[in-house]
C-alpha cells in the first residue's frame, strides 16, 4: 500500500521537491511526485491507444537530463547501488596542481567511454566528496560550466586547472567514477583532493591503484617546474594566474658579464660548475653530494648577479630563491627541492635570519633560525641540493651556520672590484655608448673602493647628462664628473652609502 504524504524529500524522477508539486508519493527507497504519476499513466495509455499521447515523445518530466549531481552518479552506477560502491582518496600538493592536471588530462581526453560533468557546490568551505555528491537532503551538488583557473608553468601558454570537476567511465562493461576537488582546511585550500569510486572487488582495486600511479608519477616527475628558476608566493599575482609557484623567467648570463677576480671565478666553477658535474661520479665513491655555499662581500659586488647566472648555467637544476620574510616556508621550500633535485637553494640575505643569537630579539627570530639549521642538517648526503646563503655582514652569521661543516662547505668572498673590473664594468654598463679609452681610464681613477651597481649607476646617469646636454660622439669626461658629483656630494653621505661608493676614497678633489 503507498502512502501519500508531504515531506522535504524530491522526486525521484523529476527531482522537483514538495514546494514544487502537489504531493509526493513514497515508495520503498524514495518518491515519485503526482506529475510523474499522471505523465507515466499518459505514457501507458498512449501505447495501448487510448488517448492521443504520442507514445515517441519524451514525458513533459521526468526523462529531461537531470542537473543533480546525486541523481547522475545513481544512474551510472545502475543497476548496483551506490551504497555498495566503495572510494578511495589521495592529497596532492595544491603547489603542484598543474602536473596533476596533465596527468588526469592525459588519462581522460582521448579514453572512450568517458562522460565529464563540471560541478557546483554551495559549502566551498569544506572538501568536495564523493559521500557530498551523493546528499540530496543538504544544498545539493548540481553540474554546472567547469570553471577552471589558469596556472603560470614559465612557458608560453599557461596550465588550464580544474577546480570541481567529476569523470564518469564505462569501459569493459565496468563503471567508475573520478571527482578532483580543492582540499580544504578551516575554508582554506591546502591541496587537490583526487577521490576514486568503484565497485568493490579486485577490479575495482586495479582501477585505484591504477589511476594513482599515474598521478604520482606526474608529481614526481614535476615537469611543469622541473629546471626553472622558482619561488613560493602567497600575495597577489596581478597577471590574473592563480598563486602559488612563481617562475622567474631569467635571460642567460654571458660569463664576460661576470665581473669577477679570478680567484673568486675558479672557486665558483669548482664549488657549482664542476661539482654538479661530477655528481654522478661522486656518488660511485659514495661521496655526499649536497653542498653548502657562503656567498659574502659589500653590497652590489655581484652577489645576486652571479645566483642569476648559475642559475641558468647548470643544465636540468632547478633553483628555488628564498628571501628573507619567506624563511617560514623554508620546510615548503625543501620538500620541493628534494622533489626536483637536483636543485638549488639560495636564501638571500641570510643575515637577517641567521645572525647571532645574542643580537636576536625575540623567540620567533631564533625559532627561525632553528628552523633553517633542522632542514639543512635533516637533509640525507645522497641528496642532490646546493645550499647558497648570501650576505653583506658575514661577521653576523650564526656560528651554528658558518661554523660547522657539512652546513657551509665553502666561502666565498665577492670583494669590491679592482682597476681592471671597474675598466670592465665601464665598458658593460656602457651598452650602446661609445666610451674612448682615456674616458674608461678617467672613470677608473676617479673609483676607487665602490661597487660594481655604483658604476652602473654612474653609467646610466651620465648617458643622462649626455643626452641633456645634446652632445654627439662619444661621452665625455665631463659627463662623467657630472654624474660623479651628483650621485657623491649632492645627496650627502647617505646618498654614497646607497650607491655602493665609498667617501672617504672619492673626494671632490677628484672630480675634475
Amino acid at each position: 500500500m503507498l502512502d501519500v504524504i508531504q515531506t522535504n524529500r524530491r522526486c525521484a524522477f523529476c527531482e522537483k521537491g514538495e514546494l514544487g508539486v502537489d504531493y509526493l508519493i513514497a515508495g520503498p527507497s524514495s518518491f515519485i511526485c503526482n506529475e510523474c504519476v499522471t505523465n507515466a499513466a499518459d505514457l501507458l495509455a498512449a501505447r495501448n491507444g487510448y488517448t492521443d499521447v504520442d507514445p515517441t515523445q519524451p514525458l513533459r518530466v521526468g526523462l529531461e537530463p537531470s542537473k543533480f549531481v546525486h541523481t547522475v552518479l545513481k544512474k551510472h552506477f545502475y543497476p548496483t547501488y551506490v551504497t555498495d560502491v566503495v572510494t578511495s582518496s589521495r592529497v596532492f600538493p595544491a603547489r603542484m596542481r598543474a602536473d596533476l592536471q596533465k596527468a588526469l588530462n592525459h588519462l581522460f581526453n582521448q579514453r572512450e567511454g568517458v562522460t565529464f560533468l563540471g560541478v557546483h557546490v554551495s559549502y566551498s568551505y569544506e572538501t568536495c566528496t564523493f559521500s557530498l555528491l551523493l546528499d540530496d537532503i543538504r544544498e545539493t551538488a548540481v553540474i554546472a560550466p567547469a570553471r577552471y583557473e589558469e596556472v603560470d608553468i614559465g612557458e608560453d601558454e599557461p596550465v588550464r586547472c580544474l577546480e570541481n570537476g567529476l569523470w564518469l567511465v564505462s569501459e569493459h562493461n565496468v563503471r567508475y567514477a573520478v571527482l578532483l576537488s580543492p582540499q580544504k582546511e578551516h575554508s582554506r585550500c591546502v591541496g587537490s583532493h583526487l577521490e576514486v569510486a568503484v565497485l568493490a572487488g579486485t577490479e575495482g582495486q586495479t582501477i585505484v591503484s591504477e589511476i594513482f600511479k599515474q598521478a604520482e608519477n606526474a608529481i614526481a616527475q614535476a615537469k611543469s617546474y622541473r629546471g626553472k628558476v622558482l619561488s613560493l608566493e602567497t600575495g597577489d599575482n596581478y597577471s590574473g594566474h592563480s598563486v602559488g609557484v612563481t617562475v622567474h623567467r631569467l635571460d642567460p648570463i654571458d660569463q664576460d658579464d661576470l665581473v669577477l677576480p679570478a680567484a673568486t671565478i675558479e672557486l665558483l666553477r669548482r664549488n657549482v660548475i664542476e661539482f654538479a658535474q661530477r655528481r654522478k661520479e661522486l656518488a660511485a665513491f659514495n661521496m655526499p653530494l649536497k653542498k653548502g655555499l657562503l656567498f659574502y662581500g659589500p653590497p652590489g659586488t655581484g652577489k645576486s648577479f652571479t645566483i642569476r647566472y648559475l642559475a641558468t648555467l647548470l643544465p636540468g637544476h632547478t633553483t628555488l630563491l628564498v628571501t628573507a620574510e619567506q624563511i617560514g616556508l623554508i620546510r615548503e621550500y625543501i620538500a620541493l627541492a628534494r622533489l626536483l633535485q637536483p636543485s638549488m637553494v639560495v636564501i638571500e640575505d641570510a643575515d637577517l635570519i641567521a645572525r647571532d643569537r645574542d643580537t636576536m630579539s625575540g623567540s620567533c627570530e631564533e625559532a627561525m633560525l632553528n628552523r633553517l639549521l633542522n632542514e639543512m642538517d635533516g637533509l640525507a648526503e645522497d641528496a642532490e641540493l646546493i645550499f647558497i646563503l648570501s650576505t653583506n655582514r658575514p661577521e653576523t652569521i650564526e656560528a651554528a651556520v658558518a661554523g660547522r661543516p657539512g652546513r657551509i662547505d665553502q666561502a666565498i668572498e665577492f670583494p669590491l672590484p679592482d682597476e681592471a673590473g671597474r675598466k670592465k664594468l665601464a665598458t658593460v654598463y656602457a651598452r650602446n655608448v661609445p666610451v674612448a679609452d682615456d674616458v674608461l681610464n678617467g672613470i677608473v681613477a676617479k673609483t676607487k673602493n665602490v661597487s660594481a651597481a655604483f658604476i652602473k649607476e654612474l653609467m646610466r646617469r651620465a648617458t643622462q647628462f649626455y643626452l641633456e646636454n645634446n652632445r654627439s660622439g662619444s661621452l665625455s669626461i665631463q659627463d662623467i664628473d657630472e654624474a660623479l658629483t651628483e650621485m657623491l656630494f649632492t645627496g650627502g653621505q647617505l646618498n654614497v652609502k646607497l650607491l655602493g661608493g665609498d667617501i672617504g676614497s672619492l673626494a671632490e678633489k677628484d672630480i675634475s
